[in-house]
This record gives C-alpha cells, sequence and structure tokens, in this order.
C-alpha cells in the first residue's frame, strides 16, 4: 500500500492521523515501511498494525514513543510486551463530527478534570520550558485559585508539542491565540441578548447558541484555512 491508502485505513479510528505524522514516526524509527527503486514508501498489513499499535497507546494510554518504541522491540522479538498500568489519569475523548471537526456537543461538555503542572508535562510529552512559553504567550493558563490545568490546557499543550515538530515555536502559535479572542468577542455580541434573560430557560438558550456558533465557527476557520492552502 502507498501512504495514501494507510492513510484511508487508519483514520475511521483515528480521526487526526495525518501523513507529516506517519512519516515523523517512521522518523523516529517506529515503522520501516519498504522503499521502491524510486524512493517511494509501500506499506505492508504488518506495517498497518505497527502503527495502530502505536496511535493506540498514544492516546489510550499516553505512553511517550520512546516506551512504545521498547514494546515493538518486545514484539519483534517474539516477548509479550509489559502489561500497560493505568498511571496517570483518564482523559475524557473530545467529541467530533463526523468531518473530524469539533461538535457543539464538544463544547457544551465540561469535565472536572484536573492535572498538575507534573502531570500535565507528563501526558503531553512536553518539556517545562515548553510550558512556561505557552503561559508565557497566554496560551495556557491554570484554573484561578487551584493552579491546576483542565482538559483544554491539555489538548494546547500536546498540540503545541505536534506543531513544534514542524517548526512552531509558542511566540508563532499567539497568532492563533489573538485569531481565537476576536472570535470569542463576536459570539460574545450574539449572545449578549440571551445571557440577559432572567428565566433558567433562556440562560440555558444562551449555552446550546454558543456551542452551536463555537462549533460554525470552528468549522468555517478551518475550511478556510484548508482552502487558502490550496490554492497556493
Amino acid at each position: 500500500m502507498n501512504i495514501g491508502q494507510v492513510l484511508d485505513l487508519l483514520r475511521p479510528d483515528f480521526p487526526g492521523i495525518t501523513i507529516p505524522k506517519i512519516r515523523f514516526l517512521e522518523d523516529k524509527g517506529l515503522i520501516k515501511p519498504e522503499r521502491t527503486p524510486a524512493g517511494y514508501r509501500k506499506f505492508a498489513h504488518e506495517d498497518v498494525e505497527r502503527l495502530r499499535y502505536v496511535l493506540r497507546m498514544q492516546r489510550d494510554h499516553y505512553l511517550p514513543l520512546k516506551v512504545i518504541g521498547e514494546h515493538l522491540d518486545a514484539i519483534d522479538r517474539g516477548l509479550e510486551p509489559p502489561p500497560i498500568d493505568a498511571v496517570v489519569p483518564t482523559v475524557p475523548q473530545v467529541a467530533l463530527a463526523a468531518d473530524g471537526l469539533p461538535s457543539a456537543d464538544s463544547f457544551a461538555r465540561h469535565d472536572n478534570l484536573r492535572l498538575s503542572r507534573r502531570e500535565l508535562i507528563k501526558i503531553a510529552e512536553i518539556s517545562e520550558e515548553l510550558l512556561v512559553q505557552l503561559e508565557q504567550f497566554g496560551l495556557i493558563t491554570p484554573r484561578a485559585g487551584t493552579g491546576h490545568y483542565d482538559t483544554d490546557a491539555l489538548v494546547i499543550a500536546q498540540t503545541a508539542r505536534e506543531l513544534a515538530d514542524f517548526g512552531f515555536e509558542p511566540r508563532h502559535l499567539r497568532a492563533f491565540k489573538t485569531s481565537a479572542d476576536r472570535e470569542v468577542g463576536l459570539v460574545e455580541q450574539v449572545i449578549a441578548p440571551l445571557k440577559r434573560g432572567r428565566d433558567a430557560s433562556a440562560r440555558a438558550r444562551a449555552d446550546d447558541v454558543v456551542s452551536e456558533i463555537a462549533a460554525l465557527s470552528v468549522r468555517l476557520h478551518a475550511t478556510l484555512v484548508k482552502a487558502g492552502l490550496r490554492s497556493r
């Protein structure tokens, strides 16, 4: 199979998988597809199952790539990988729409996840230095009064780490924060009249509208970026 066919096989279970991600895992030595004389990658079914294992261990157990590599090495040598114990909190999965973009439900969903600074660094696989920079540029902030970090902080940290593989630094990501703040301002203008309602039903409707607009805003933003890149 070529890399595009592999992507099609993995996406139903791992919507966030991309060609750069597969190439990154190859660079880390976790998969070793064959190469044609012209240099194109050719993947066997064993390579696809190996990728599934790597992605599942990252998603479900938050294992670092180094540890996953040790598991794969054990499997390659005919051994059983070590049992996986829950050593970190279980993080709720983000609800996604069919197109892979956040749905209105994902914005309405709230959890009580609280991570210490050490846990955030461990689960997101980032350095203390990267977290400090993300906080300096206002991309991550601990919960007021607790010092703990929530699910949003975890997702931002993980995304920043993945973008760092492509040369993005926290100072570059400040533009995303500025854009998000502008979008939040627009949403707040629309729902301001609903928020002024005194009855509980009006406030509940305001929450529903916020979730719906937020999901549509993300979809529009993502599609505009995709269209802009295609036109270049």
